[in-house]
């Protein structure tokens, strides 16, 4: 066969075209080079492994459009024939092989020059005697059966099976994950040299971690309590607000006690066919046998933990209660001498399963709380271990700034206040920073775009100045530490934040009336000073209403009605939220709770406007101070109090 095909050939000339673009492709995208950054070693070689199988693919597929192109092409011709052009000289090329004879015709009266095959007659003197009768006549040989199977039928099966197999692992998000194995789980196995998290990466919740350490140590040796007739805790629920760290420590469990650490969401379970997510439940449980000692995580466990009941809606729960009795089951099936222990994480206990709380299933529930001031101390101190702080930081500041804020709240504004700091082109992080990032965390970015009118900008002065002034003023108010009428977030065109001084956890009935007072002190210094108010005051209604209906319906803080609660918020499970209140009360104790809130807000209302009358002049001055400087800091503030 031409080993040099011509270059009409429109076919072989494409292919070659092809093949030119994708090696110029390739080579600049640099596919099997080592790439600049080495994210993950696994997916690379992963890849390199996908392109390998692609190349392959790529040449067979090629050699077989060669074959069969070369078939098409090359028109087959009588052996008669072939002696006939060879008398009339009109052969221009010919390859003569042990079976069949190839070349190429030349062209007569403006045809195309063409390609020819033919099998020769090896037996010269039967050829001479049909040549002399005037016999035309054609030679066969015996196929190559191997050449056409291979060529014909086994390569293009391969290549739909390979096509398929590819097509199907890109659909289902992952190699090894075809359409017969959706069932297996997705769950993340880390052998112990991998979880390298411990507890000293975890700053705070000493309580949670003293719990936890009895858990490493059944894990570490679980004999040390059998020999008392005890049992390993089969199930460990950490409980918690979104952000405190329960993930966290459940991968410092694992790497404290040096175990396999299997981690999967409780989402994972779940998908369109039903049926998959108990496999998958069994799945990680016969994982988790294999390799004990080790620790199951399963995060966000009221994905599939939620209570069962209520009405189904076209079928729709019927997946996850599946996967939920297949936990249940599998909890109660295997053994607790084995060594593994079932550690979940949620942030809404109140709605899991009642038989998933049980004792022999979740046997310990451990909270995981916000932290407190010592807490975000250490936590603070942690993110900043690898940042530059300026000499003057004071991180205690910055804790006692940030009451009710998460680790991860915390982590971020450790993140942000080193972004400001490289924004401002400084060599270190300061306490202005840190102070920028608190207000970004807690009332948004600034938005400068947003610019205010000098009426409305007097307007917004004098609202957060009656806000400060009475929370200076009023007995258990919390001291301001800064008042802002920039606008920021969604909503916000100005606020006043207070620093607590210490920690609390109880509100009395003198500071949740001074609170309402403080929260309306807006809204009456634009009606003392303006003659009118605006729509500024919505949030500040909102929440003083809210505290003036918990005092009177739920803490028993009304002298008419008494220590008694009054409605019951229905908790719906199949929705997993709250329902329509029960009213269990009638209709003449409905009037008098709306009575009694409606004296709660109006005595707040009318405490605000007697400190505010009181004190214009100091009013006018904070007021003016704000639209000059736009931020007042809380010491500038005492200043002019004091000095008023």
């Amino acid at each position: 066969m031409n080993k040099d095909p011509s270059p009409a050939n429109p076919l072989l000339k494409t292919l070659r075209e092809y093949w030119q673009k994708l090696a110029d492709s390739l080579k600049s995208a640099n596919p099997l080079g080592k790439p600049e950054v080495e994210i993950n070693p696994q997916g690379d070689g992963q890849r390199r492994r996908n392109l390998l199988f692609f190349y392959a693919l790529l040449f067979f597929a090629t050699l077989y459009l060669w074959q069969g192109y070369q078939e098409v092409r090359q028109d087959e011709i009588p052996y008669s024939d072939f002696l006939k052009y060879v008398q009339e000289q009109r052969i221009e090329d010919a390859v003569v092989t042990d079976q069949v004879i190839t070349g190429t015709l030349k062209p007569k009266n403006g045809e195309e020059r063409r390609r020819f095959i033919t099998v020769p007659l090896w037996n010269q003197d039967l050829a001479k005697d049909l040549e002399a009768k005037g016999v035309k006549y054609s030679v066969r040989y015996g196929s190559n059966w191997l050449g056409n199977f291979i060529f014909n039928w086994l390569l293009p099966i391969a290549i739909m099976i390979a096509l398929w197999s590819w097509m199907a692992r890109r659909m289902t998000g992952g190699a090894g994950r075809g359409f017969l194995s959706i069932g297996r789980n997705r769950v993340r196995i880390n052998a112990d040299i991998s979880v390298n998290v411990t507890f000293q990466d975890v700053a705070g919740a000493e309580e949670a971690k003293q719990e936890l350490r009895e858990t490493i140590e059944f894990l570490r040796d679980p004999s040390q309590i059998q020999r008392l007739g005890g049992r390993m805790p089969k199930g460990v629920l950490l409980v918690g607000s979104p952000g405190t760290g329960k993930t966290l420590l459940a991968r410092a469990v694992a790497g404290e006690a040096g175990v396999p650490f299997f981690n999967i969401s409780g989402a994972e379970f779940i998908e369109m066919f039903v049926g998959v997510g108990a496999a998958r439940m069994r799945d990680l449980f016969e994982q988790a046998r294999q390799k004990a000692p080790c620790m199951i995580f399963i995060d966000e466990l009221d994905a599939i933990g939620r209570a069962r009941g209520g009405p189904v809606v076209m079928g729709g729960h019927d997946e996850r209660e599946q996967t939920l009795n297949q936990l249940l089951t599998e909890m109660d099936g295997f053994d607790p001498s084995v060594g593994v222990v079932v550690m979940a994480a949620t942030n809404r206990p109140e709605i899991l399963d009642k038989a998933l709380l049980r004792a022999g299933r979740f046997d310990r529930q451990i909270v995981v709380d916000k932290p407190g001031l010592e807490d975000r101390l250490a936590i603070l101190k942690l993110h900043t271990a690898k940042i530059t702080l300026a000499p003057g930081v004071n991180l205690r500041i910055v804790a006692q700034r940030t009451p009710g804020l998460v680790g991860a709240d915390l982590a971020n504004i450790c993140n942000e206040a080193a972004i400001i700091a490289v924004r401002k082109n400084q060599n270190a992080v300061d306490l202005e920073d840190f102070e920028a990032a608190i207000d970004r965390v807690i009332a948004g970015p600034e938005k400068k775009s947003r610019t205010l009118n000098e009426a409305e900008k007097r307007r917004v002065a004098y609202h957060e100045s009656g806000h400060a002034l009475v929370a200076e003023i009023v007995p258990t108010g919390e001291p301001v530490h800064k008042v802002s009428i920039i606008p920021r977030g969604a909503a916000a065109l100005g606020y006043t934040l207070q620093l607590p001084v210490e920690e609390k956890f109880l509100s009395t009935e003198a500071e949740l009336r001074d609170q309402i007072a403080i929260l309306l002190g807006g809204r009456t210094a634009e009606e003392l000073v303006f003659g009118d108010v605006s729509s500024g005051a919505q949030n500040d209604l909102e929440k003083a209403s809210e505290i003036a209906r918990a005092m009177v319906c739920q803490l028993g803080m009304s002298q008419r009605l008494g220590p008694l609660t009054y409605g019951r918020r229905q908790r719906l499970a199949y929705l997993a939220t709250e329902g329509m209140e029960e009213r269990n009360f009638s209709e003449e104790t409905a009037k008098l709770i709306d009575a009694e809130v409606r004296g709660l807000v109006e005595e707040g209302q009318r405490r605000a406007r007697e400190i505010l009358g009181e004190r214009r002049g100091i009013l006018d001055v904070i007021a003016q101070l704000l639209q000059d400087k736009e931020v007042v800091g809380g010491e500038e503030i005492k200043e002019v109090i004091h000095g008023g």
